[in-house]
């Protein structure tokens, strides 16, 4: 009896916090895209320029995700503190959000959501005491991740590196390309057509060094039912021949790195696959920065337009050197379903005002701290004029860094929005076949 009535409370406030008895407002948009309109977060002797290590960590552990304190400790990694800064978004998606304010709904099981079509789709300030809140932060992160609707990033250096030792074991160059088929706010809006396989999102990535991978190519489709099984494609230069992947390959080392398919973008899998537990709110440190002001590397080559990429330092050179600035940061913990999952659970920590993903831990099946993931954004009008007034961070670096092991994956790039290189064509499984 006790476990029924569990239950049926428990459908009961899903139900209530769904059909969203207190609907959102004006005011909750306007809080939402600027949660910092009376002022950024204060802590005590934080101030541009201070850096934080080992000697005085345990003043600043409030502020640190367990991951940033457990790298700091191990004086594997300082921090140089940044001023708090506007993220502005785009003015397009925040008009979107407001043409379609609560309009979408989460479906009875986990990935369903219906009358979506573009913006931020769930505005309110999220609850703890909403057994859903994750799940709907989980759609805020899949609607504004990415470079808008249309990116290009290249060069992009991929690293593996020995954390203890620093040796550079290998260097692959990509290329990437993201294009929204659907829930898009620049033309054509809302969606790309025709779409006959039903796309949200496409991505494209191409190996060009070094020479043993040259040319392998991966493709994967997320359809926008979210229930159905995801769909990516591998061709590899040497066989000569495309592939389809198992589910179970999202999950394994990519190419050799530190980063799991699943992981692109903080999060590349299904929100079907996974049980959302939103945490709470707080004020942590996050990677988020101007390019134009950071450290620039000096061991990759400078591309033609004067363009140089963010440098890397700490233990093993396994650590962006970019400064950290105060930001209100929404805390997930993300439990796959799969019992066959190799990770137990990852924490992510997604900026509040953009709802990007920048901080990720994740821990393996015994429940032990495995990797701690940063994924670095600057500022679009500190970055490429191609990028001005983009509304949006722009990823800028990352790092995976394998704390079992003692192994990382750093990852440099340039990315760009650029529509022209992104025709429908290039993410069709024919296009792998017609990649040499």
């Amino acid at each position: 009896m006790k476990k029924q009535l569990a239950s049926l409370a428990a459908l009961l406030s899903t139900v209530f916090f769904n059909v969203s008895v207190y609907a959102a407002s004006e005011q909750d948009l306007q809080n939402s895209f600027d949660p910092y309109v009376k002022g950024f977060p204060q802590f005590k002797e934080l101030k541009p320029g201070l850096v934080i290590d080992k000697t005085n960590l345990e003043q600043f552990k409030a502020i640190l995700d367990p991951g940033l304190q457990y790298v700091i400790q191990n004086d594997w990694h300082q921090i140089k503190v940044g001023p708090s800064t506007q993220f502005q978004i785009n003015q397009k998606f925040i008009e979107a959000s407001r043409q379609n304010l609560n309009k979408a709904q989460l479906g009875e099981k986990v990935g369903d959501i219906n009358h979506y079509i573009s913006g931020r789709p769930f505005i309110e300030e999220p609850d703890l005491k909403d057994p859903r809140a994750g799940e709907k932060l989980a759609w805020n992160f899949r609607a504004g991740a990415g470079v808008g609707d249309s990116g290009v990033i290249y060069p992009f250096y991929w690293r593996y590196r020995d954390l203890m030792s620093g040796k550079i074991e290998k260097t692959v160059k990509f290329s990437f390309n993201i294009l929204k088929f659907k829930h898009r706010v620049e033309e054509p809006a809302p969606e790309i057509k025709p779409n006959s396989a039903d796309l949200a999102v496409a991505i494209y990535a191409k190996v060009f060094e070094p020479q043993d991978l040259k040319n392998t190519q991966l493709l994967i489709l997320h359809a926008d039912n979210d229930h159905k099984p995801q769909d990516a494609y591998m061709y590899l230069g040497f066989q000569r021949r495309v592939r389809r992947m198992a589910p179970g390959q999202y999950t394994d080392a990519f190419l050799g790195s530190d980063v799991m398919i699943e992981d692109f973008e903080g999060f590349n899998g299904r929100i079907s696959d996974m049980k959302w537990h939103y945490k709470g709110a707080q004020n942590l440190l996050l990677p988020m920065f101007n390019h134009r002001e950071m450290k620039l590397a000096t061991d990759l080559p400078i591309e033609k337009d004067g363009y140089q990429f963010i440098d890397v330092n700490g233990q093993g050179g396994c650590f962006p050197d970019v400064t950290w600035q105060l930001r209100k940061t929404f805390i997930l913990e993300v439990e796959p379903l799969d019992p066959k999952h190799p990770i137990s659970k990852r924490m992510f920590y997604l900026d509040a005002q953009s709802m990007h993903i920048v901080r990720t831990l994740i821990y393996d099946r015994k429940g032990q701290l495995w990797k701690v993931g940063t994924l670095g954004k600057t500022h679009p009008d500190a970055h490429l004029p191609e990028n001005k007034n983009l509304g949006s961070p722009v990823d800028d670096i990352f790092s995976a860094v394998d704390v079992q092991t003692k192994h990382c994956t750093t990852g440099q790039f340039k990315t760009k929005v650029d529509h022209k290189a992104n025709p429908t064509s290039l993410f069709q499984v024919q296009n792998l076949r017609g990649g040499d």
